[in-house]
This record gives structure tokens, C-alpha cells and sequence, in this order.
């Protein structure tokens, strides 16, 4: 059951991160990669809104939080393409917008992970 959970939530966040993706790109003139920023952004704030929501309240059964936490943000996540696209930002000698994603993606993506769990704490903590 838990493979079956964690295939069908990557179907779903790889489809998801691919439309994302795609309307980023249709939407910007710029050379920086939004897509892969947005979806990094918003799987940092959702994988810790779900974990500590299932934490504080939801105790949601393992293959939910697998299809959700493993699936889906692992699937609509990567750090794999953050990573090769500072190395073509890099190789560009797009050095400015290089460090630029870099800092924006880790430190939003702090703020929006601790904002997840500050939200599921304050909605799920005291009944």
C-alpha cells in the first residue's frame, strides 16, 4: 500500500510541478528560473504544513502522509534542477542571478518552511 500511496501522489506533484514549471517559463522574459523557484517555494511551506499539521492534529494514516510528503512534494520538488540551473546560470557568467536564486530559494524557502509549521501549529496545537 505504501508504494501505491507514494506513486500516486509523485503522478499528481509531477504534473503539477510540470504545468507550474511550464507557465513560469511562458510567463517570464527572464533568463531566472521561476518555475523551479515557485515549486521549491511552495513544497517548503506544504511539506511543513502537512507534517506538522498530521503532528499536532490530523494523525493522518502513514500511506497519506507518504502519498502527500514522499509523493507528491518529493515529486513537485528538486533540488536536483535548482542545482543544474545554477550551473547554467554560472556558465552563462550570469553570476549576479546565479547567487540571486540561490539566496532567494534557501532563505524563502526557510521563511515559507517556517510558516508552514507556524500555521499548523496555530490551527491544529489547542483544540
Amino acid at each position: 500500500m505504501d508504494i501505491l500511496a507514494v506513486g500516486i501522489g509523485g503522478i499528481f506533484g509531477a504534473l503539477c510541478r510540470y504545468g507550474i514549471g511550464n507557465l513560469a517559463h511562458n510567463l517570464s522574459v527572464s533568463i531566472f528560473p521561476y518555475g523551479t523557484l515557485t515549486v521549491n517555494l511552495i513544497g517548503s511551506f506544504l511539506l511543513s504544513f502537512v507534517a506538522y499539521g498530521s503532528l499536532l492534529r490530523w494523525n493522518l494514516p502513514r500511506h497519506y502522509l507518504l502519498a502527500v510528503n514522499t509523493g507528491f512534494v518529493g515529486s513537485f520538488t528538486t533540488f536536483s534542477t535548482f542545482s543544474v540551473e545554477t550551473m547554467n546560470l554560472i556558465l552563462q557568467e550570469q553570476y549576479l542571478t546565479a547567487l540571486s536564486y540561490q539566496i532567494i530559494s534557501l532563505v524563502a524557502g526557510f521563511l515559507l518552511s517556517w510558516a508552514g509549521i507556524r500555521l499548523a501549529t496555530v490551527l491544529f496545537e489547542n483544540p
